[in-house]
C-alpha cells in the first residue's frame, strides 16, 4: 500500500497521470458566462491539481492544453485562448518553480507566436532542475501528428527498418525519457480519447468523471486514483501469467 503525507492511503499511486481538461465551455454556459470565462476558470483550477499531484506523490502530470485541431475553433475563442495561455505561462511560472515542478512542452512549435514560445522556453529552462513533479503541457499537440513527426525524424536519421522497434519509436516521441501514462482522466463525462497520447496511452487505465474541469478538485483526483488502484492491469496478458 502507498500513502501520502496526510496519511491518505492508496492501493497504488500512478507514476504518470494524463488529463484531458474537458468541459470548460459547458461549465461557463451553464452559468450564463462566455466560453472564455470557463477556460480562465480551468487554468485557475490547474494549480489545485498540480498541488494535489505533488501531495499524492505523482511524478509526471501531462495536461492537454490545446490540440492541433483546436486552431479550427472560432477565431475570437482561439485569440482569447492564446492571450490566456500567454498570461498563464508567465504568471504561474514562479508557483510551478516553488512547487518543485519541471515544465516540459510537448507538441509542435510551428504556429505558436514568438512571444509565447519564448516564455515556454524560459519556463523549461527555469524549472529544468526541479524533481518533485514533471508537468508536460501538450500545447499545439495531436497524437497522430506526433507519430507522423516521429516517423519523419526516423526517416531523416536513415534508420534501417529492421532496427525500428517500439522502444526506438518511443525515443522519437515528444515524451522521450518519460514513463508512459498509467492513468488518463477525461473530465466532463465525454467518452472519447480525442487524439491524446495515442501511442503512449496504449495500456493506460482510463476514467471518465462527469465533473467539468473547472470543478474537478483534489477529492475528484483522489477518487480517480482510488479507482486506478482497484483496476487489474494486465498489459494484454491474463491474470495467471507473470
Amino acid at each position: 500500500m502507498n500513502s501520502t503525507s496526510e496519511n491518505i492511503t492508496f492501493a497504488a499511486i500512478p507514476q504518470h497521470i494524463a488529463i484531458i481538461m474537458d468541459g470548460n465551455g459547458r461549465w461557463a454556459q451553464a452559468r450564463g458566462l462566455p466560453r472564455l470565462a470557463g477556460h480562465r476558470a480551468g487554468t485557475e483550477n490547474l494549480r489545485r491539481i498540480i498541488e494535489a499531484c505533488v501531495e499524492f506523490g505523482v511524478k509526471v502530470l501531462t495536461i492537454y492544453a490545446f490540440s492541433t485541431e483546436n486552431w479550427g475553433r472560432p477565431q475570437d475563442e482561439v485569440s482569447g485562448l492564446m492571450n490566456l495561455f500567454d498570461d498563464v505561462f508567465e504568471r504561474e511560472l514562479a508557483e510551478l518553480n516553488r512547487q518543485g515542478a519541471r515544465l516540459i512542452h510537448i507538441g509542435r512549435t510551428e504556429g505558436i507566436r514568438p512571444g509565447m514560445l519564448k516564455k515556454i522556453h524560459n519556463g523549461e529552462q527555469t524549472t529544468r532542475d526541479n524533481q518533485r513533479l514533471t508537468l508536460c503541457v501538450a500545447f499545439n499537440y495531436g497524437g497522430r501528428d506526433e507519430i507522423v513527426h516521429a516517423i519523419q525524424r526516423i526517416a531523416q536519421d536513415k534508420i534501417p527498418s529492421e532496427e525500428i522497434t517500439d522502444e526506438l519509436v518511443s525515443r522519437y516521441m515528444y515524451t522521450a525519457g518519460l514513463p508512459d501514462p498509467d492513468l488518463v482522466i477525461r473530465t466532463s463525462g465525454e467518452l472519447r480519447t480525442s487524439n491524446f497520447l495515442i501511442w503512449q496511452a496504449a495500456y493506460a487505465e482510463w476514467v471518465f468523471p462527469e465533473t467539468f474541469w473547472p470543478d474537478f478538485g483534489r477529492e475528484h483526483l483522489m477518487e480517480a486514483i482510488h479507482e486506478y488502484g482497484r483496476r487489474e492491469r494486465r498489459f494484454g496478458l491474463i491474470t495467471t501469467q507473470p
